[in-house]
């Protein structure tokens, strides 16, 4: 599973928050995102309708896929 999130997905890193809510309010096309948020941030991502999930990323997974 998290070797498909990783090929369907763009790593946005830090900057989660801020490009999940272009996408929302349709300043970006929808893609598919990944990246980190504090849990407040993942909480006021929530509290607008956007859809956060919580995907905690193996290690090993985080470097190149081979």
């Amino acid at each position: 599973m998290a070797r498909q999130l990783l090929a369907q997905t763009t790593d946005v890193g830090e900057k989660f928050s801020e490009e999940a809510r272009k996408i929302h309010y349709g300043e970006q096309k929808p893609r598919g995102l990944r990246g980190t948020a504090t849990l407040k941030e993942a909480q006021s991502l929530a509290d607008e309708g956007i859809d956060v999930v919580p995907f905690p990323m193996p290690l090993a997974m985080k470097g190149r896929l081979q």
